[in-house]
């Protein structure tokens, strides 16, 4: 009886999403993510990079609008190259290959380089909330959006072999309007993790200004509002 109403209220959904690309992927790739930035990082040395932000930047855009090219989502990301590729032989498939691109975010003085790319399955939560027969409407997919950070936040908190190695990015998009507003979150959180790490070194620094948040910390509700609002607190 349980089961079948966490099946016709969608509870399921989400949370099997978060741990099928956590098990499946982000174990996978995650542990190996530090020694392909620093191999890139030797063989490149002119190219900008910040050991700060060696991580995996994961977008999770709460519509679940999931661009197959970031170039076209926000012009001041330029893709740069791939990153080493991993091969393994999984579920029947010989050789398999897991890679990341990294990608240039132009600021107004100055470029950043970074590894990001979407949570690949919110694409299926767009496509269940555009298929009748999953019956699943644009409350529902907003609504398991925000359970699939949380429960994916979770799961990667306890993951040793991932610490430090990923960095999640929620937010809410602001509009067609607003035709930056992807690398400026992009930007917010490259120096804040900057910052973050600088902070932790200097001996002299009391304590983290209120802007310096986590994304446990990010504000998940929706606003009233008719246009979505930035998801952190110190925007409000």
């Amino acid at each position: 009886e349980m089961s079948e109403m966490s099946e016709r209220s969608k509870q399921n959904v989400a949370h099997g999403l978060a741990w099928s690309y956590y098990v499946g992927y982000l174990k996978i790739v995650l542990p190996q993510v530090k020694k392909t930035m620093e191999e890139f990082s030797r063989a490149n040395p002119n190219v900008p990079v910040c050991r700060e932000t060696w991580k995996l930047h994961i977008l999770i855009p709460l519509s679940c609008d999931v661009y197959d090219d970031l170039e076209k989502a926000d012009s001041n990301i330029q893709y740069l190259t791939d990153l080493t590729e991993t091969t393994l032989t999984r579920a029947g498939t010989k050789k398999r290959v897991y890679k990341h691109s990294l990608y240039m975010i132009k600021d107004e003085d100055k470029l950043w380089s970074c590894a990001v790319e979407y949570a690949t399955p919110l694409q299926s939560l767009y496509a269940m909330s555009q298929d009748e027969c999953a019956a699943f409407s644009r409350e529902d997919r907003l609504e398991q959006a925000k359970l699939f950070y949380r429960t994916l936040e979770e799961i990667l908190k306890g993951s040793k072999e991932c610490t430090g190695t990923y960095r999640l990015i929620a937010y809410q998009e602001l509009g067609e309007a607003e035709t930056h507003s992807l690398s400026r979150e992009i930007l917010w959180h490259l120096q804040q993790q900057r910052w973050e790490e600088y902070a932790m070194h200097e001996e002299n620094q009391p304590h983290n200004p209120s802007t310096a948040l986590s994304s446990t910390e990010l504000s998940l509700q929706i606003s009233d509002s008719d246009l979505p609002q930035p998801l952190r607190s110190d925007s409000f």
